[in-house]
């Protein structure tokens, strides 16, 4: 081709884009976007063909996204270049050329060389080749060729054999992406419920010749009218955001990631509302919308796939009677009436109950799907006033089975959230936390999950000790709505447990519940924070926290039902969040709390002599003499033993009971005993800087610190433990273990002036949502020590710079607790030091600690 003809096609395609996309930017109409693009792209195609000279007998078609008539600012251009016969060396020459020059021209080409037996042939072997030719179109060409192709293909097209490999291939894409619609980050075009779920649904009525749009769906049967238009809308919805994500990166990008949400909501004219506590991020009502968007999408598609499904494979319908209202057909149920729930309202609520009852039933009919979804508004406030509706709601959460899956369908079908109006508030609601990485009503879904498998027999294993106490807990349905309540005032501004807890109160309230059982759940829901941050935050050697945390609770049955809901929770918020060292703060408090419970006093006196008793017997079992840990233990005070588990002391005594008064450090590590991390005791004379230097190690390490015990003896001497993790510990352990013992006593030998701490970088989430660290330091209840709380986005180093403070100031540190949420941590520690005693120091101290934490 021409050089300058080059370059006109060139200048020509680039001015167009401009044009167009300067259109769009005004007039915000992504449809008109997409074919614009195309029709741009097509003429440019055209041009270039017709200059390439090629034989008579070929053709340029348009497969994919392109051929359906759609290309987004920068998605490829797929294309298929039809032969009659395979291509001699001149034509072969000729196509080359062709296809340098579309690259040379700015397009992303994505190209195939095919004879129509050779098209057949790869279609019948490739889904994708099959699913792209479905949707061909000539642009340019021998127009008998390409007829000839479209004839063979609709030919050898084994529709109900699409179905099913289309089917598959969609289940697949959803196991990819978890299977929700509700990731907080979200791939517009293949997430569940996104474009793809849109696309599917027209490659199989137009496969087996059902329909070719959402109009003839419509006029076909499949769907109503209104369905038909709801679903444009949400395809409109989301080309609108996909365009927008390609222009705002400047390449393909599919993803809805924490980074381009605001700015993409920004670019919808959406805004921040509120201020402060109660401030909404724009980028939250964006998400919201699109969580409702592709929630109707997939309740849709579901009732298409069930539609198409009865039309490609028709089978004999087998009707058994339920009750007057609904039949068992062929395993799903079915209304028995078309106005069923129109002259019956409760039956909404019935039908789930009934799923719960009767196993053998695996979903529902479409048309019975079809009339809940649209029927679904005849719940209003008379509904929800109705004792009969009361009652059923009740039952469902009664149930011995199914619980999960029937509130899990009555959230996709907005039925929950239609019943509890306040629920509905937090369908799709983003949670700007950094540890919760679902939506407020899926995570809330997750924790109601959770609690039901501690009543499950076949997951016992997972949880053995929630196992046990849910066994052995009377009604358990209170602790499921308590979990239901729990975080359902989440984004109203204020505490949501204590808003919460109103709602939950009411609720109870309502439904003729006791006062006994109103009580239980309230308490749940406004104190569903509480164990965690005793537990992780608190001092859980000191008898008076332990005894205000009894009184709290008040008796066994609310502890264990705190108990419960805690583990839940936390496992539902995010796999990254749960840990065993969690799980043993957790198991430990309440088992401690208990024994207060049972009237058994959380004395000092009687935790020492236990734990003293139990590391003996286990130091027995060792072989070491009745007498060996004497002299050790006269150097170490009550605080040591009470800081520190029986199976901990015995390990320390065993490693130290002939070396405590050595002039070397002595390191030592273990796997800890929890079943993660590993556990690693530094003993030596004490010494400025101590905690500094061995968190200098740690991070040089990447060890993530979960906890430490800082303890110095009588004679001078530090004793401090550290449970630390890492990806790699499990699988070579041994040589790990070797490595610290070694390293880090000769780090502690030879000490070396202590680096500057590093600015370790922020992950991608807390850059977007970036927390305001905060410093707390205030004199403990006996004004014996400070406690220093610190909260902050978590990044590599930070441990170590907060040390790096601590060690300026010359701060004694007698416990920190670390405690990892996500992407943000939460550390305590508990210090002291004679620069404490200054409010200047103190206020200095607490500025230096600031800056430590900026990034």
């Amino acid at each position: 081709m021409d050089k300058e003809i080059r370059e006109q096609l060139k200048r020509q395609l680039k001015a167009e884009r401009q044009v167009i996309i300067g259109t769009f930017r005004t007039d915000g109409m992504p449809e008109k976007l997409l074919r614009s693009l195309r029709q741009s792209v097509d003429a440019v195609l055209t041009a270039a063909w017709h200059h390439a000279h090629l034989p008579a007998n070929t053709a340029l078609v348009g497969v994919g996204g392109y051929g359906r008539g759609e290309l987004f600012p920068y998605s490829d251009v797929d294309l298929l270049i039809l032969l009659e016969v395979a291509p001699d060396a001149e034509t072969t020459e000729k196509l080359e050329a062709l296809v340098q020059l579309l690259w040379d021209l700015g397009l992303e080409i994505g190209s195939s060389i095919r004879t129509v037996d050779e098209c057949l042939s790869e279609s019948k072997a490739d889904i994708t080749v099959q699913t792209s030719l479905l949707e061909a179109r000539l642009i340019c060409g021998d127009e008998p060729l390409f007829e000839q192709l479209q004839a063979r293909y609709d030919e050898a097209m084994d529709p109900q054999a699409f179905f099913q490999a289309k089917l598959l291939e969609m289940r697949q894409r959803h196991a990819k992406y978890e299977d929700t619609a509700f990731s907080l980050e979200p791939n517009c075009k293949e997430s569940p419920g996104g474009l793809r779920d849109l696309q599917v649904i027209l490659w199989l009525v137009k496969a087996a010749g059902l329909a070719n749009s959402w109009r003839t769906l419509a006029t076909s049967g499949l769907i109503t009218q209104a369905e038909a238009k709801g679903l444009m809308e949400k395809e409109r919805a989301f080309k609108d955001i996909r365009v927008r994500l390609h222009l705002h990166a400047g390449r393909r990008e599919d993803r809805l990631v924490f980074d381009v949400q605001t700015a993409i909501a920004e670019s919808l004219g959406l805004e921040n509302t509120g201020s402060g506590v109660e401030m909404r991020r724009a980028s939250e009502y964006l998400m919201q919308r699109y969580y409702w968007a592709a929630k109707a999408v997939t309740q849709l598609n579901t009732i298409l796939l069930q539609n198409i499904e009865e039309r490609l494979f028709p089978r004999e319908e087998h009707a058994v009677q339920i009750n007057a209202r609904f039949n068992d057909v062929n395993g799903l149920i079915d209304m028995r009436d078309d106005d069923t729930f129109t002259q019956t309202p409760s039956a909404i609520l019935e039908i789930f109950l009934l799923m719960t009852e009767r196993p053998s039933l695996k979903g529902m009919t479409s048309r019975t799907m079809r009339a809940l979804w649209n029927e679904r508004f005849l719940i209003d406030a008379a509904f929800r006033a109705d004792p009969a509706n009361r009652a059923l709601f009740l039952r469902i959460l009664q149930a011995p089975k199914g619980i999960i899956h029937a509130l899990r369908r009555m959230n996709d079908l907005s039925i929950l959230g239609r019943y509890l109006p306040n629920f509905r508030k937090i369908v799709g609601q983003m949670q700007h936390d950094l540890f919760h990485v679902y939506t407020v009503d899926q995570h809330i879904l997750m924790v109601v999950r959770n609690m039901r498998r501690f009543s499950m027999a076949e997951h016992a294993h997972e949880y053995p000790f929630c196992s046990q106490l849910m066994a052995n807990f009377g009604q358990p349905w209170l602790l499921y709505l308590g979990a239901l309540f729990h975080d359902i005032a989440k984004g109203r501004g204020g505490d949501h447990s204590t808003l919460g807890r109103v709602d939950a109160e009411q609720f109870c309230r309502e439904h003729g519940m006791s006062d006994a059982d109103t009580e239980l759940v309230s308490f749940l829901v406004e104190h569903h924070l509480d164990m965690s941050q005793v537990a992780q935050k608190q001092d859980l050697s000191d008898p008076d926290v332990i005894a205000a945390f009894a009184r709290k609770v008040g008796d066994e049955r609310h502890l264990t039902a705190l108990y419960l809901l805690t583990v839940a929770d936390i496992r539902g918020t995010s796999p990254k969040v749960w840990n065993a060292w969690k799980a043993k703060l957790l198991e430990d408090l309440y088992r401690v709390t208990l024994r207060v419970l049972g009237g058994q006093p959380h004395s000092t006196d009687h935790e020492l002599q236990n734990r003293q008793q139990e590391a003996l017997a286990t130091l027995r079992l060792y072989g070491l003499a009745p007498d060996a840990h004497l002299a050790f233990w006269k150097q170490l005070d009550v605080a040591y033993f009470l800081r520190h588990d029986a199976s901990d002391i015995a390990w320390q005594t065993r490693a130290l009971y002939d070396r405590f008064n050595s002039e070397q450090p002595v390191v030592k590590c273990r796997l800890a005993p929890i079943g993660e991390g590993l556990q690693i005791a530094v003993y030596l004379r004490d010494q400025p800087d101590l905690f500094a230097r061995i968190c200098s190690y740690f991070d040089r390490k990447n060890f993530s610190i979960l906890d430490a015990k800082i303890h110095t003896t009588r004679h001078g001497y530090a004793l401090d433990t550290f449970l630390v993790t890492e990806q790699n510990f499990a699988k070579s352990y041994r040589d790990i273990i070797n490595l610290i013992e070694h390293e880090l006593c000769g780090a502690l030998t030879h000490p070396e002036p202590l680096s500057s701490p590093s600015k370790g970088r922020l992950s991608r989430l807390s850059r977007t949502f970036p927390m305001q660290p905060t410093v707390d330091l205030r004199p403990d209840e006996r004004g014996q020590y400070y406690l220093l709380s610190i909260a902050a986005n978590d990044r590599t180093g930070l441990l170590y710079a907060i040390a790096n403070v601590l060690a300026k100031y010359r701060l004694n540190l007698h416990t920190a607790k670390v405690m990892t949420l996500g992407e943000r941590v939460e550390d305590v520690f508990l210090i002291d030091g004679a620069a404490l005693g200054n409010p200047r120091n103190q206020l200095q101290l607490e500025t230096d600690l600031l800056d430590a934490m900026k990034v």
